[in-house]
This record gives structure tokens, C-alpha cells and sequence, in this order.
């Protein structure tokens, strides 16, 4: 077999397909939940902190001035960019917790599913059984 239908069989599997949806939802969904935190729950947590954009919370390591925007203090050399980690650090917290609740919900779904009926064999031996006991 060849490398190329090797790769084609590979490829073409029911798994590998799955799987590609699956990162482009998970990447749709990751700009989603990136949205949320930077538009809607990051303001109102830099509102409780001073007011101030919790992204532009840094620490300068030239002796850049404090009251610069964090792009500012880039440019003017090396800064310690905390507030941007506690932004993307919250944003992985609220979607491993969505994904985690998902994954709850499919399980409760799967473990949820009703008991396969008895086979009619066995049904008809149970009547059988009860009306030989009467």
C-alpha cells in the first residue's frame, strides 16, 4: 500500500473527521468564551479593582512610567504583563468549566437511557413460569 492511500484510508476514517469538527467548534466556541471574559467579565472586575483596564495592569522592567497604556510600555522596552495573563488564565477557567459541564450533561444523558427490553423469549417464559406456578 502506498504512503498517499495509506494517508487517503487514514484520512478519510469517520475519527479523523470527527475530530477536525470538533477543533473548529472548540476554536469557534474559544473565541466565544474569549469575547465573554474580555468584553463582558473583565470590565466589571478592573471596575471593582480602581476602575482602571485590568489588561493594562503590568509591571515595568526598564523603568517604564506606570500611567502608559501596556502598549506604551511595550514599545519602551520589557514589562511584566500580569494583567493579560489573569485575562487569558480566567478565560481558560470559564471554558474548562463550560466543557466540564457538557461533559456532566453527556454522561447524565448516556447513564440516563432506559433498560433494554427483555427479549420476547424471555418474556414468554416468564408467563409460562407464573401461569405453571398458579
Amino acid at each position: 500500500m502506498s504512503m498517499l492511500e495509506e494517508f487517503k484510508a487514514f484520512a478519510v476514517k469517520g475519527n479523523v473527521i470527527d475530530l477536525a469538527v470538533g477543533v473548529i467548534i472548540g476554536a469557534a466556541f474559544g473565541k466565544i468564551v474569549d469575547s465573554l471574559v474580555q468584553d463582558i467579565i473583565m470590565p466589571i472586575v478592573g471596575r471593582i479593582f480602581g476602575g482602571l483596564d485590568f489588561s493594562n495592569y503590568y509591571v515595568a522592567l526598564n523603568g517604564q512610567a506606570t500611567s502608559m497604556t501596556l502598549a506604551e510600555a511595550k514599545k519602551a522596552g520589557a514589562v511584566l504583563a500580569y494583567g493579560n495573563f489573569i485575562t487569558i488564565l480566567l478565560n481558560f477557567l470559564i471554558l474548562a468549566f463550560i466543557i466540564f459541564q457538557m461533559v456532566r450533561l453527556v454522561n447524565k444523558v448516556r447513564t440516563a437511557a432506559p433498560p433494554a427490553a427483555d427479549p420476547e423469549s424471555t418474556v414468554l417464559l416468564r408467563e409460562i413460569r407464573d401461569s405453571l406456578k398458579k
